[in-house]
């Protein structure tokens, strides 16, 4: 895999911390050259002044051709990982429009652009990687934040589709479905948070690993917490035992709060 990666041109959105920063950092220490992309320059010049890569700040959403010209002029392997998460789960008391709109532009459009603008490139030549950072959420749902649980449902769909659309031609597509990581992230998430994800969180430095494992593999699905596939066939065989053991969990989470 190190080998598969030296010299690879990289871009990973959300690098600044956390799990784009342990992508970045993994990516790096196998070789490629890496563009560290982060809303917050600071943080991205950061990371990539400690791993020698090229810092690119700004909107995940239009980074591809700055990131492009910084690698010399072609991506091989791109991480959609920026994301944003609201604890907006008290629905039918408030309905924050705004909110909704930002993480389905962030969480779903920003992987759409990207791969609209890299693609023509990668089936031309026959190659290319994407990557996207979805969480469990995107599998199993997350109770306690309807609008990233949705949207979440949204970038897994969209990889899915890339996947089964482009795979003859050339594209790699992988899906990172993680369920507690240990970031900023996780921090801020309340109470559903302290409930369902801390106690079996993991470090970023997991996340990459189970990805550069299932890179080596040819997988799509790239499941950082072993439970989260007995889970996820649990839903799909038995929907309704599984959102009645989901209503339990969201009780729990009520009681905390």
């Amino acid at each position: 895999m190190v080998h598969a990666m030296q010299d690879a041109g990289v871009v990973v959105t959300g690098a600044g911390g956390g799990i784009g920063a342990a992508l970045a950092r993994r990516f790096a220490a196998a070789g490629a050259r890496v563009v560290v992309n982060d809303l917050d320059a600071a943080k991205a010049s950061a990371v990539a002044g400690e791993i020698g890569a090229v810092a690119v700040p700004g909107d995940a959403s239009a980074v591809v051709e700055q990131a492009r010209d910084a690698l010399g002029g072609t991506v091989d392997v791109y991480c959609a990982n920026a994301g944003v998460a609201f604890a907006d789960g008290d629905l039918h008391a408030s309905l924050d429009e705004k909110s909704w709109a930002l993480t389905w532009d962030v969480n779903v459009m920003a992987h759409v652009r990207a791969a609209h603008a890299l693609l023509p490139h990668w089936l031309e030549r026959g190659s290319g990687r994407f990557v996207a950072t979805v969480s469990a959420a995107g599998l199993l749902s997350m109770v306690g934040a309807p609008s990233y649980s949705v949207t979440k449902h949204g970038a897994y769909a969209f990889a899915e589709w890339l996947s089964l659309t482009y795979r003859h031609r050339g594209l790699k597509v992988h899906a990172i479905c993680p369920e507690g990581v240990r970031t900023d992230m996780l921090a801020a998430s309340g109470s559903a948070g302290e409930v369902v994800l801390a106690p079996t969180a993991i470090e970023p430095e997991d996340v990459a690993d189970a990805l550069f494992q299932g890179i080596e593999e040819d997988r799509f699905l790239i499941l950082p917490h072993a439970q989260t596939a007995e889970r996820y066939r649990a839903r799909g065989a038995d929907p309704e035992r599984w959102l009645a053991g989901m209503n339990q969990i969201q009780q729990k989470v009520e009681v905390v709060s």
